[in-house]
Order: C-alpha cells, then sequence, then structure tokens
C-alpha cells in the first residue's frame, strides 16, 4: 500500500461517506419491506462509524446499499450516497464495479462463506487485486502474499497455497481483512466481523483494524449489536431501529448518556463486572415487523417511558432526528423532553 497516498494526516478531515434520505425497500408477495427510512450520515476520513441494533434494524442493508450490493430488479433505493465524490444510488454497473474494492470494501460477517471452499486463499486473494490493476498473477500473488504477512497470519507463503478449512476461524477473519484491504480502499465497512470469535481472538482482530485504520488512514463502518466492540474501537455511534436512526452522537457520549430509550435499554442488557447482584434491564417484545412498521414511533409499542408523554403523541407521530443537548452533532429521535433526566431516575430508583 501507499503509505503516501493514504497517510491519516492527508484525509482525516475530508468526508469519505454521505448518505443522505437514504430509503432502501424490498417488494414481496406478502408487503413492502422497508428495511430503511430516511437514513442521513457522514463520516470522515481516518474515522470510525459503529452502527448498533438488533438483527433486521437496517444496519446491514443500510451499508449493502453503499457498496451496490442489492439486485435493482428486486429494489428500491431512493436518496442519495455519494461517496469519495461519486453518487452511487445512481451510478451505473461499471462505476459501481470500479468502486468496489479500490475505494470501498466489505468485510463480511462469515469469512468461511465468503471463500470458495475448493480454492486456495492466496489466489482468491489476488483475484481480488488482478480486477483492478494490470500485473501480472505472479506479482498479483506477491502482493497477496504481502497482506497475509501484514494482517499477522504467519508463514505467509505456506498459508497462501491452503484451502480455507485449513484456517482457523480468527486467521480466516483475518484472511478476509487482507481480502479487503488488497486495493487501499478509503472506505472499510465491516460487517460484524468478530461475532463466531472467542474473546481473545476478538479482541486481536480489533486491535488489527485500529493499526491499520492508523497506518492507512482508512474510514471504517463497523455494524455490530455487541456494545463492547464499540465502547473499544468506535468515534461516533449511530443506533438503527425499525430501519430508522434513533440516536447519533459520539461514543463517548451516547455509551455514557443514552438519549433515546432503546439505547438505554441496549446498555441496560449488558453484564458489567462492576455490578453486584440485581438483574439485567430489559427491552420486553420484539423488534417490528418492516412490512408493517407501527405508526409513530417505531419503538412505543416496547418503551417503557411512553407513559412520560401526554396524548399519546408516542402511538401518533414520528419523533424527528433533532439535536439533543449541547452539541450540535448529538441527534436523538424522541418525545421525550428530558431522556437523560428520566433514565438517570430509573437507574437510582432501581439501585435504592
Amino acid at each position: 500500500m501507499s503509505t503516501a497516498a493514504a497517510a491519516p494526516e492527508a484525509r482525516s478531515s475530508e468526508t469519505i461517506l454521505k448518505v443522505e434520505d437514504l430509503c432502501v425497500q424490498f417488494p414481496t408477495a406478502d408487503g413492502l419491506v422497508n428495511a430503511v427510512n430516511g437514513l442521513s450520515y457522514t463520516l470522515d476520513q481516518g474515522k470510525t462509524l459503529a452502527i448498533v441494533g438488533e438483527s433486521g434494524s437496517g444496519k446491514s442493508v443500510s451499508s449493502m446499499a453503499v457498496m451496490g450490493l442489492h439486485d435493482p430488479k428486486r429494489t428500491r433505493i431512493s436518496g442519495s450516497i455519494e461517496l469519495d465524490g461519486t453518487e452511487m444510488v445512481r451510478a451505473s454497473s461499471s462505476v459501481m464495479r470500479r468502486m468496489r474494492s479500490s475505494t470501498v470494501s466489505m468485510i463480511f460477517q462469515d469469512p468461511q462463506s465468503s471463500f470458495h471452499p475448493f480454492k486456495k486463499i492466496g489466489p482468491q486473494i489476488a483475484e481480488g487485486y488482478l480486477a483492478h490493476h494490470k500485473v501480472s498473477k505472479s506479482v498479483a500473488m506477491k502482493r497477496a502474499v504481502e497482506m497475509l504477512d501484514r494482517v499477522g497470519i504467519p508463514n505467509p507463503d505456506r498459508r497462501a497455497k491452503q484451502y480455507p478449512h485449513e484456517f482457523s476461524g480468527g486467521m480466516r477473519q483475518r484472511a478476509m481483512i487482507a481480502l479487503g484491504l488488497i486495493n487501499d480502499p478509503r472506505l472499510l465497512i465491516a460487517d460484524e466481523p468478530t461475532t463466531a470469535l472467542d474473546v481473545t481472538v476478538q479482541a486481536q482482530i480489533l486491535d488489527l483494524l485500529n493499526d491499520l485504520q492508523r497506518e492507512f488512514g482508512s474510514a471504517i463502518v463497523l455494524i455490530t449489536h455487541d456494545l463492547a466492540v464499540v465502547a473499544e474501537v468506535a468515534d461516533d455511534v449511530m443506533v438503527m431501529y425499525g430501519g430508522r436512526a434513533v440516536e447519533h452522537g459520539t461514543a463517548k457520549e451516547v455509551l455514557a448518556t443514552p438519549r433515546h430509550p432503546y439505547t438505554w435499554g441496549l446498555l441496560g442488557s449488558v453484564p458489567k463486572l462492576s455490578a453486584k447482584g440485581g438483574n439485567l434491564r430489559t427491552i420486553r417484545g420484539l423488534p417490528p415487523s418492516l412490512i408493517n412498521l407501527p405508526t409513530g414511533c417505531s419503538f412505543h409499542p416496547r418503551c417503557d417511558f411512553m407513559d412520560r408523554v401526554g396524548g399519546g403523541l408516542c402511538s401518533k407521530e414520528l419523533p424527528a432526528l433533532e439535536v439533543r443537548g449541547g452539541d450540535s452533532t448529538r441527534t436523538s429521535r424522541c418525545h421525550l423532553a428530558d431522556p437523560g433526566g428520566i433514565f438517570d431516575a430509573e437507574i437510582a430508583s432501581t439501585l435504592e
């Protein structure tokens, strides 16, 4: 990789990704699946944005739209996705292919299914380099071995000649990261990169992503449901529910002082080493159907605080994503006038 072109100092203030009013819908026999509804956010070079939420909240669907991976014959996409100055929603298939891997790359959740089981790891990684560079196969293979070495795989020359099943889960994930970074992308999307790994290997993978980001200045979109991972690596957090962003701010702010009942519930369901007895807070009910979303706030059927809002507003009117607190970058989608104070009082009452 060219460190001159990828130095964090040269990229840190640039906006690499700008998403505005993104909607992704899937027509089905049962109805229209509203997977993503009016999603907007920006990401600067060298920064990590964690997208958090339960399964079905729209995390992966929105990021696959950034990659241009949805079948246009089966998907309705509107809004804007500006990636490194290129509008992706209306881009041609040739532009999409050019942008993938060279500008944006994705690390998928299951590396076992991402690699072809009957092809050796090295040639599969080299194929990604050959797709964007006019070089010989030997040069591409050398590049693949270099990347395997860079992501911490021992004996990369030998390992490049092995099949995916000969790698452990952690090693396959490292090989997936090597594939994602082979073309020095400016944006890396990591979809649950540590889900199937034990905690020791999880820590190694997160440290690796941090090291590579510092070295090459890439921006990262981290899709996860693990708030411990968010606390470890993210600069900013966007919490999604029912296909919408319900809270957005710096990781420090969101994790320390949530401003939406859903975020509060997610944090309350995480065990804490400092906790002395007592039960975890849980979020009652199930995520909503994306074919038949509730009226008003999508979270209101599961919310423990909707009785604090008068006039049944929560079930009637969708709250806007508005600035909460002194920082103009901190936003929340909730009708509660003072969610922070209410949450603090609720926590205090449980400790009495």
